[in-house]
């Protein structure tokens, strides 16, 4: 029989979201009576102990009968426990420095860990994400400092909504003057964001319109990768090289800085990638962005002004251009108001964690007990039993401390 813990989340700052609602848990345990689902006990999580206890699920402080333990963020160290097979978002498959020490004692301590960011199908599409929920709060955060800064509209916080539907009676109240948003990416992420701006009554209009022609309402453009880069030999674009070799092109995104108000970044960076813009460029006079809402949060990555992520309870800081620094939100207009929020779909948990249990009982967990058949649980395991993969032997040198 499989046994599987719903681990209690451990990272600070916390984390309220969980792997599979009470009524998720009680449905596969109902489906595949030969498995089992517990509970750790939690004074945290967006469902409380008691609803799973309403659910039929049992819960209790020890995970050590389990075999299968769920998480959704990294496992403090000290909290793991040797030999178990954990599923959850290690954030260390680009070689993040901070998470070095995680992916060392998961080897040491032979721990099976399945990365949800690698759970995908045969073709390479995720199959369990959060990022809707990053797009819906991201943009909502972003269209928020747009209000605290001007003074023109108050909206709650998300996280002071009960969920989704609650949050939605908050768009009611946005009026916005005719600025100009511009908002990067295709994937999950932009298609949760384009949900929040389309039912706050922006209107979408395609990038080149943007760019040349006055609007006498608030606008939004998408904007895919061709469209803020070029190939540095002749100005051309290919995606499918710019994937594969993205350091061969650079950034084309000037034009959107010096017509745009905002920007709301939800496009996947990795590093080679151009960056969108230079700090030095956020100090010209013709670089008119005031508002960056960086879902990505990649730090010093795609977009220079994310100097450090902010979080829940401190959303927003400043960018100082021409100083490279950050100071005090909303503390002058000359300054670009950065919110770069980590973990921004635990401002909604109960709907981020409904929606992610749904992929988890369709696309993962039966693969534990009908059998792996298409590969979903090995492409996804970066460990096993005190090696890393031969998919991800790439990390050893990191593992190692060499790079």
């Amino acid at each position: 029989m499989h046994t599987f813990g719903l681990i209690r989340e451990g990272k600070r700052p916390i984390d309220r979201r969980v792997p599979l609602s009470p009524q998720q848990a009680a449905q596969f345990s109902s489906q595949y009576p030969q498995a089992r689902i517990i509970a750790q006990a939690s004074p945290i999580r967006c469902f409380g102990d008691e609803e799973y206890t309403a659910a039929g699920i049992p819960v209790q402080e020890s995970m050590a009968d389990c075999s299968i333990l769920l998480g959704v963020k990294e496992v403090p160290i000290e909290q793991l426990l040797p030999g178990k097979t954990y599923l959850f978002f290690s954030h260390t498959i680009k070689k993040q420095p901070y998470n070095r020490a995680l992916l060392q004692a998961i080897l040491q301590k032979k721990i099976r860990l399945i990365d949800y960011e690698r759970i995908t199908d045969e073709a390479g599409n995720r199959l369990v994400a959060f990022g809707k929920w990053a797009g819906i709060v991201g943009a909502y955060n972003g269209i928020w400092a747009w209000g605290r800064r001007s003074g023109s509209f108050d909206l709650r916080r998300a996280h002071d909504c009960y969920d989704y539907a609650e949050l939605k009676e908050e768009f009611k109240k946005v009026h916005l003057p005719p600025l100009k948003i511009v908002l990067t990416g295709g994937g999950r992420v932009a298609r949760g964001a384009m949900e929040v701006l389309d039912a706050m009554g922006i209107r979408k209009v395609s990038p080149e319109e943007l760019l040349h022609e006055s609007f006498h309402q608030a606008v939004y453009a998408q904007l895919n990768s061709r469209h803020y880069h070029t190939r540095r030999t002749d100005g051309g674009f290919d995606q499918q090289e710019f994937y594969q070799e993205p350091e061969r092109y650079d950034s084309a995104f000037a034009p959107f800085y010096r017509q745009a108000d905002m920007l709301i970044a939800a496009a996947y960076w990795k590093p080679g990638a151009p960056v969108l813009f230079s700090a030095a460029e956020t100090a010209a006079d013709d670089f008119r962005i005031r508002i960056i809402a960086d879902i990505t949060c990649d730090i010093e990555g795609s977009i220079p002004t994310t100097k450090k992520a902010s979080n829940v309870i401190e959303p927003l800081y400043d960018y100082v251009p021409g100083q490279n620094r950050i100071t005090t939100p909303l503390s002058h207009e000359r300054n670009i108001t950065v919110m770069a929020i980590d973990n921004l779909p635990c401002e909604l948990p109960r709907d981020a964690s409904e929606s992610f249990g749904r992929d988890l009982l369709r696309h993962v967990l039966p693969a534990f007990v009908e059998g792996d058949e298409h590969g979903i649980l090995a492409r996804a395991t970066i460990a096993a039993d005190g090696r890393l993969t031969p998919d991800y032997a790439y990390l050893q040198d990191y593992v190692d401390g060499r790079e």
